[in-house]
């Protein structure tokens, strides 16, 4: 009873939690920051698009845009939620069955802010890149995978367009590595926001120098380093600027090697893949690191105008419903 007790537990207040993020507005709503970012990448797109001649409103922009708010609320409340509280409640018990109390390994909550968000997010980032690469490497998991290679032109939407199987294997596999870290609600939430940032940035229809995105980095780390110090105001934006000017000239130049851009990401949805890579490239969700470290880097040249997909995917669902059913109607085809 108390797992059923908790299954009606995870409705109810995933439910309050919904209706609080849309009625409540503030810095801690990830409503209305998923609001904002696309927003903010929207305009970016039609003031400054790196695909001049795709509309404004691309293809299936729409259908985008619904999987946005699918895959970041309407899921946790039509069964996720209540579902995984179950099952962590289950593996709580069971770990208490062998006499572990917490998975707890390292007390980062003692360290600096930037310390434990440091990790937390480096962390995260090397295990959802492990997943992804498992995505597409598993014949199983690239049926669910599909549907985020169905995008024909890419856009900041395309972001989130992916089957709810996703949020299944990417939670799971992420839960022990940062309960082990005890990245804490706080922690999260602005790691999430982040990643959700540069994954908008990835998928969207705009390019970006190295020097610009240093600078926007250093502007945040200048954050970091001035929040809670005593400095008066004068001090405080002279710190900020020398930052921000040091970052776009040092980290300018390599920022291609340490995060992810579109310039990058758009060979990872490439409808035709190279001989040696044929289970995928550039896998990283924020980090391009990775790729460059495991050898799964590939950008032979801007890959502005690359057809976009997957073989077959002429025959692949175009709506949202059939998408996200068509693995179950037994229609697989194998990957390619």
């Amino acid at each position: 009873m108390r797992y059923v007790q908790t299954f009606i537990d995870g409705y109810i207040n995933y439910a309050q939690y919904l209706w609080s993020e849309i009625t409540q507005p503030g810095l801690h709503n990830y409503f209305y920051w998923l609001i904002a970012v696309s927003l903010f990448f929207l305009m970016l797109e039609w003031l400054a698009p790196w695909r001049k001649e795709q509309a404004k409103f691309r293809k299936d922009f729409w259908l985008d845009f619904f999987y946005m708010f699918f895959n970041f609320f309407l899921f946790s409340l039509i069964i996720y939620n209540a579902a995984s509280d179950v099952v962590v409640k289950l593996f709580q018990d069971m770990l208490g069955v062998v006499g572990i109390k917490n998975l707890l390994a390292l007390e980062v909550q003692t360290w600096p802010l930037w310390g434990h968000l440091l990790l937390g997010f480096v962390v995260r980032d090397f295990v959802q890149w492990n997943i992804h690469r498992l995505l597409h490497r598993s014949a199983f998991l690239w049926e669910f995978h599909k549907v985020h290679h169905s995008v024909e032109e890419m856009g900041f939407a395309a972001h989130l367009r992916y089957h709810w199987m996703e949020n299944v294997v990417y939670r799971s596999l992420e839960y022990i590595p940062l309960a082990m870290i005890g990245i804490g609600l706080n922690d999260f939430f602005i790691i999430h926001i982040f990643t959700l940032t540069v994954g908008h940035y990835n998928h969207s229809n705009i390019s970006i120098s190295g020097h610009i995105t240093a600078a926007i980095l250093g502007g945040l780390i200048a954050l970091f380093v001035v929040y809670g110090g005593d400095y008066s105001a004068l001090t405080s934006f002279a710190i900020i600027a020398v930052i921000v000017a040091a970052s776009s000239l040092i980290l300018g130049p390599v920022m291609k090697y340490l995060f992810n851009s579109p310039e990058m990401h758009i060979w990872h949805h490439s409808y035709e893949l190279p001989k040696e890579h044929p289970n995928g490239i550039n896998f990283g969700l924020t980090l391009a690191i990775w790729d460059y470290l495991f050898g799964t880097a590939h950008i032979p040249h801007s890959g502005r105008d690359i057809r976009l997909g997957f073989p077959d995917m002429e025959q692949y669902p175009k709506g949202f419903l059939e998408q996200n059913m068509h693995f179950f109607k037994g229609d697989q085809r194998k990957k390619s």
